[in-house]
């Protein structure tokens, strides 16, 4: 006598009884030598010893229940059916709804359950995995799922994060505006009808293969974003900012050939990169020990603590020359030196109020003219002007040369033409246009 599963919960689904015609309900009798036709029969015909045609009293029989566990105890076969079943019917992750259909159990215990055996079941692992494989193989005919194993982000709708993932819709699987969006545009007036010349027909074959082109290549699109992972834009670029500065310029300029190969070995030439920085950074230091008579990762400690000594010492010489090449400006020099000697006593600096002209503004230092290109094309008297008026030289003779061509068309100019002519401060304007004047490059008009 065995016991085996049926698999259909409904009763409407299983034939009537042979002896009764009454529908059947767990458990009942199989005959196990009538065939091909089976012979079932309800418990109550079964004990009568019902006989039909060949069917005889003595023949072997099974007895078909459910009432049994098939994956761990508690949970009979029948609600094994009954569970998956629910879950079809409510959606994955309704547990509420699923255990309200299956009415034997709670929600928790349907989470749990079906967690623990169906998701995260060591043994079907490899049958979900050849799954896997074989729908990847097959991209173009489903949806393209979030490529990392955590859940995407669900934004509200038309917010920034929702702009930032192109409109993906992650309980679809999907974006809310394709590439291409209006490619079907193109088909919706076409229509093949027997009196379609040659011609005719095959013109719309060939707008049906440029759209059938034109699919492809938005499925194409949508593999590369699966298979690298770019749904979720604000963790792609947490991703970068783990890099070197250099490898993150690397990594920009390489992304555009993402699309020629794999995820894998995009990453393993990013990588490689940037273990390559690491080394030659690596290398540089320590042939810096060694251009320095280092022989020891002691003597190194020392050499860094000192160097990051004389780096200090280096930017406070720094910052005084900027001080001293505007000597011109006694006071404010003077209170930039005293300030910084009561920060090297590690007294707090007094504030100090900044001189003020009579028009209210904060008077600037000098310009300094030192590297800038131009400076060799000046005189004392001009060096001076843009030192005054804080112009770089090269700006000084673009506006001087439009200046002395306007008054050479004119045969004179105004202070309002050279202001309509240089778009810059009004004030620098008139003192450049003074200069020129008193120079004797150009005249009034």
């Amino acid at each position: 006598m065995d016991r085996l599963a049926s698999f259909a919960s409904d009763p409407f689904d299983k034939p009537p009884c042979r002896g009764c015609s009454s529908y059947l309900t767990e458990p009942y009798i199989k005959c196990a030598e009538c065939g091909p036709s089976a012979v079932l029969l309800c418990l109550q015909c079964f004990t009568k010893g019902f006989e039909y045609k060949k069917h005889q009293s003595d023949h072997k029989y099974e007895i078909m229940t459910s009432d049994f566990p098939v994956l761990e105890p508690g949970w009979t076969a029948q609600e094994e059916m009954a569970l998956l079943e629910a879950v079809m019917d409510c959606g994955f992750g309704n547990w509420q709804d699923v255990a309200y259909q299956m009415r034997t159990k709670t929600k928790e215990e349907c989470e749990n359950h079906y967690m623990k055996n169906f998701i995260n079941n060591p043994l079907f692992s490899s049958t979900l995995l050849g799954l896997r494989k074989a729908k990847d193989s097959h991209f173009a005919d489903g949806a393209i799922p979030f490529k990392p194993s955590d859940d995407p982000p669900r934004p509200t709708f038309d917010s920034v994060l929702s702009r930032d993932m192109a409109g993906y819709m992650p309980a679809r699987a999907d974006f809310m505006e394709e590439f291409d969006n209006y490619a079907e545009w193109d088909l919706k007036d076409i229509d093949f009808v027997d009196d379609d010349s040659d011609i005719l027909r095959a013109l719309k074959l060939a707008v049906v293969d440029i759209y059938h082109s034109r699919l492809k290549e938005r499925q194409r699109r949508k593999k590369i974003i699966r298979d690298h992972g770019l749904i979720n834009l604000r963790k792609f670029q947490m991703l970068e900012r783990c890099y070197p500065k250099e490898v993150q310029e690397l990594y920009d300029i390489m992304r555009r050939f993402a699309r020629v190969v794999g995820p894998t070995e995009h990453d393993k030439f990013i990588e490689s990169h940037a273990l390559e920085f690491e080394l030659r950074r690596e290398i540089r230091r320590l042939q810096e020990y060694r251009k320095a008579g280092i022989k020891s990762f002691c003597s190194a400690k020392v050499y860094e603590r000192v160097k990051r000594v004389r780096e200090d010492e280096r930017r406070k010489r720094t910052m005084l020359c900027d001080v001293l090449q505007y000597i011109q400006d006694g006071k404010a020099c003077q209170q930039w030196l005293s300030k910084q000697a009561a920060i090297d006593a590690g007294v707090t600096p007094a504030v100090t109020t900044i001189t003020v002209s009579a028009t209210g503004r904060r008077s600037a230092p000098p310009l300094n003219l030192t590297g800038l290109p131009g400076t060799e094309k000046l005189n004392e008297r001009e060096k001076e002007l843009c030192q005054v008026v804080r112009l770089v030289p090269g700006a000084y003779l673009e506006y001087k040369q439009a200046l002395l061509n306007e008054c050479k068309r004119q045969g004179g100019l105004r202070l309002a033409q050279a202001r309509a002519l240089i778009k810059i401060d009004v004030n620098k304007t008139r003192k450049i246009y003074d200069f020129l004047i008193k120079e004797g490059c150009i005249t009034k008009a």
